[in-house]
């Protein structure tokens, strides 16, 4: 055996069909470019039809099969429609990545009930959601992956984790509930877990440059991460090799959770 043979059969994505949530831009664009390169025909799910567009061209300029569907996730209707504007490109999906997210983190005096329902709608609920439309087909046809993007908040609280640290320490709980319900039939259930990454998400942090120099100094590789670094993981996650792998927390952050 080759060792590109061997290196495809432990990572390739071919045959299989992902849809990416807020695959659009920062970490969830380079997931799913990651997995179309893989091989897997991909489907990018967010709001904006010009950075979906642009995406997607992307991917079919370097041979990948992707196709967008524009949606909202904050509302249970939105999230049923994102998924059947899904299925009616490449049918049922084998990958589901749950990237979507909002970042609304008013101090906790200030932190209203609106704050709270619609954080809670878009990164908790909607990946509920997709995981109840998806997960029992996966289960059914006997091979699934579930990856969901959550946060550091979900483990420690800082800079006013308000809403949004609730939502993704949710999500990690999520992920252990669908692994127990779902892995004994091929499908597995994990997180990622970065660190801070220089995304449209954490753009008012990056306007601080003594904010940002100060969280790359908590990691010990020296700098803060960058989309890129969840292509390799997110493959891993997806793909055949991880089969022994479910109900984890996989944490990419250069260190950032263990200084």
């Amino acid at each position: 055996m080759s060792a590109q043979t061997y290196v495809s059969e432990l990572f390739s994505l071919a045959g299989k069909v992902a849809v990416v949530t807020g695959g659009s831009s920062g970490i969830g664009r380079a997931i799913a470019g990651a997995l179309a390169r893989a091989g897997a025909e991909v489907v990018v799910v967010a709001r904006r039809e010009a950075e979906l567009k642009a995406t997607v061209g992307e991917l079919e300029s370097e041979g990948c099969r992707a196709a967008w569907v524009s949606a909202d996730l904050g509302t249970g209707e939105g999230v049923r429609a994102a998924a059947d504007g899904v299925v009616a490109v490449f049918g049922e999906p084998d990958i589901l990545v749950n990237c979507a997210g909002i970042n609304l983190r008013p101090p906790m005096d200030d932190l209203g009930e609106d704050v709270w329902d619609t954080t809670m709608a878009v990164n908790l609920k909607a990946p509920f959601l997709l995981g109840q439309r998806f997960g029992p087909g996966m289960a059914e046809r006997g091979y699934g992956r579930i990856i969901h993007v959550s946060s550091q908040q979900a483990h420690r609280a800082f800079v006013n984790s308000g809403a949004y640290g609730v939502s993704k320490g949710g999500l990690e709980s999520l992920a252990r509930s669908q692994a127990e319900a779902w892995s004994p039939y091929g499908v597995t259930v994990n997180t990622l877990v970065p660190g801070f990454v220089l995304t449209p998400l954490n753009a008012h942090l990056a306007s601080d440059p003594e904010k940002v120099a100060s969280l790359a100094a908590r990691t010990f590789v020296g700098r803060n991460g960058l989309a890129e670094d969840f292509a390799g993981a997110a493959v891993f996650l997806a793909g055949p090799s991880s089969s022994y792998v479910t109900g984890q927390a996989l944490f990419v952050d250069g260190g950032f959770s263990s200084h």
